[in-house]
């Protein structure tokens, strides 16, 4: 048939129109996942009793199984035994299974993150009269940011491209636009290249704040 460079470009509007929903679906994960993630990895940074077993079988889990079969679990399989979940909607459902699934990750950078900083500030912070939870807020997390932020970023940038699974419980974003239009036209290369394009110049630009911030973070070490 054929590349149809016209209806590739033709493509870009319709999908553009659909980019704040993968946005928004990648921005509420990710702060939601960060959140979460940051309490994991207290817990397994401090080994906190009754927590830490079930932290770990958490982050076990969604560190070992598809996300795809975590959305599916979360969205068709959960309705089964608990009625809750049953006018669960698909785009909630997404962000859920999202949050959940990176939150595994990000705990782990976090927890190595805080592992990182040494022990002799901890003591100096506890020397001079703070708490252990000044100490975390005041000294060890402002560092552990600053090691952490590159893998948080990826997991973040991650998130993004993950949200085009989201289009498997029907959720009307990007990636299933371009089925559709793929689906009535037949021109599959040209519909998923658009696609392909515009979460390419996403990451892009992320990756260039990303730098951004590594540099501003990181000049206090430059000196």
């Amino acid at each position: 048939m054929g590349f149809d460079l016209g209806y590739m470009v033709s493509l870009f509007p319709l999908l553009v129109s659909y980019l704040g929903t993968t946005l928004e679906m990648a921005l509420i994960g990710a702060l939601l996942a960060l959140a979460l993630a940051l309490v994991l990895a207290i817990i397994r940074t401090y080994q906190i009793w009754g927590l830490n077993a079930l932290t770990q079988l958490y982050i076990s889990f969604f560190r070992g199984t598809p996300l795809l079969v975590q959305l599916f679990l979360l969205y068709y399989g959960l309705p089964q035994i608990a009625p809750v979940f049953v006018g669960l909607d698909a785009f909630t459902a997404a962000i859920i299974g999202l949050t959940l699934h990176f939150a595994a990750y990000m705990a782990e950078s976090i927890r190595a993150a805080i592992a990182s900083i040494d022990n002799s500030q901890r003591d100096a912070a506890l020397s001079v009269g703070m708490t252990e939870s000044q100490t975390l807020k005041r000294i060890i997390l402002p560092q552990a940011a600053r090691v952490a932020l590159p893998s948080l970023m990826n997991y973040v940038i991650d998130m993004i491209k993950s949200t085009s699974l989201a289009f498997t419980l029907g959720v009307a974003e990007m990636m299933a636009t371009a089925q559709m239009e793929a689906s009535s036209s037949f021109k599959y290369l040209e519909a998923f290249l658009a696609v392909a394009l515009i979460y390419w110049l996403v990451v892009v630009i992320l990756t260039r704040l990303q730098l951004r911030a590594e540099t501003a973070l990181n000049k206090a070490y430059t000196r």
